[in-house]
């Protein structure tokens, strides 16, 4: 079975939740028989059929980027070509050019989307997209959300509940292989005995903000692993807050990060905006067996980690709040360590990679054989 994955960017200009969603079905699902393609906008230009581990990824040039959205002229006739030959187009929303794609190339594929994020900032320009939205989610034959909660509480996709599937995000399981000693070594004579530990992109929504202020009149460490557009010192405002207990790591390769994941001593997360429909760096924790600590936006953090059993959830945009979570959990290490173990049981019932991919699997056979109504 061939599909199609169609996304605004992918590996290696970008890496985010959408793009470890795809890389994650592609290559799990090709050790069950599935074949995997992705199209994808990029400054580099057209490529076709670059392989990327056991699937294969096709460009197209990237003309305009305005208000986070890519367009390009040569993909309209490119996604028509790479379509031709795929038993499923599997969409990634949002990204508005996309629903235009779908239409202008009119193909007779069977479709479904997956609803990654509600569209939060662009407020004005959302207005004005809102009609072609609408007609594209009517026009695909199914929807996948990737938590009842984000289901619930998305305007959008209560318009849809009929054709709306939930499949939860799932990662592979990496605390099961080892990382070199040295990696350990080197981490562990470098930072603090005991640490919190931030993972994520510098964006808005991420609420670093929030956890500089929390980290205000407490001196336990806070590790911060990552980098983006926004800087550092965009949200520390050095003369307002004394940084010697945060340590900045920059973005790290992947077995150093997991290193560094099994060595902390919880996982801070203060996301405060539905711009973070998921967090993939929830579920990392979670396998790494370690509590969880973040807040109730009514998205799938929520779903990932429930409060008083994987870790403690509290309300977003509220430092108060966030610092006594971290300082109960500080020092109740009893309590932290009962959580970690609730959060590995949950990840491992619920968000492993292979659950996530037979389910999609299920659907992808399902529309293949003609259940599209």
């Amino acid at each position: 079975m061939k599909i199609l994955h169609f996304f605004k960017t992918y590996y290696p200009e970008s890496y985010g939740g959408t793009e470890n969603v795809i890389h994650t079905i592609s290559e799990i699902g090709f050790q069950h028989g599935l074949q995997s393609e992705v199209m994808y906008l990029s400054s580099r230009g057209k490529s076709r059929n670059e392989s990327f581990s056991n699937y294969h990824v096709h460009r197209s040039k990237l003309d305009l980027y305005i208000a986070s959205t890519g367009l390009s002229l040569s993909a309209f006739k490119d996604f028509k070509e790479v379509s031709s030959d795929a038993d499923v187009v599997h969409y990634h929303f949002p990204w508005p050019f996309m629903d235009i794609v779908h239409f202008l190339s009119r193909i007779k594929k069977p479709t479904i989307v997956t609803y990654h994020a509600d569209i939060v900032r662009q407020k004005y320009l959302y207005h004005l997209y809102k009609p072609i939205m609408y007609l594209f989610l009517n026009s695909v034959n199914r929807i996948v959300a990737t938590s009842s909660e984000y289901c619930d509480t998305s305007p959008v996709l209560q318009l849809f509940k009929k054709k709306v599937s939930v499949i939860p995000v799932g990662i592979p399981d990496q605390i099961k292989r080892a990382a070199p000693d040295q990696l350990f070594l080197k981490w562990k004579n470098v930072l603090p005995p005991r640490f919190y530990l931030f993972v994520g992109t510098f964006r808005h929504y991420k609420g670093l903000h929030v956890l500089f202020d929390a980290l205000k009149g407490v001196d336990f460490p806070v590790v911060i692993i990552g980098s983006g557009g926004l800087n550092k010192d965009y949200f520390l405002k050095p003369s307002e807050i004394e940084l010697k207990n945060v340590h900045f790591l920059g973005a790290l390769p992947e077995a150093d990060k997991f290193a560094i994941l099994k060595l902390c001593y919880g996982l801070v997360f203060p996301s405060h905006l539905r711009s973070e429909a998921f967090g993939i760096t929830l579920l990392e924790g979670a396998m790494c067996e370690k509590p969880l600590i973040s807040t109730e936006i009514g998205t799938g953090t929520t779903y990932v980690n429930r409060h008083r059993v994987t870790g403690l959830v509290v309300p977003p945009s509220d430092p108060v709040a966030l610092r006594e979570a971290m300082v109960e959990l500080w020092h109740n290490e009893p309590l932290a360590r009962q959580f970690g173990k609730n959060a590995r049981i949950r990840y491992e019932q619920l968000f492993t990679a292979d659950k996530m991919v037979a389910s999609y699997m299920k659907l992808y056979q399902s529309l293949k054989n003609g259940d599209t109504a």
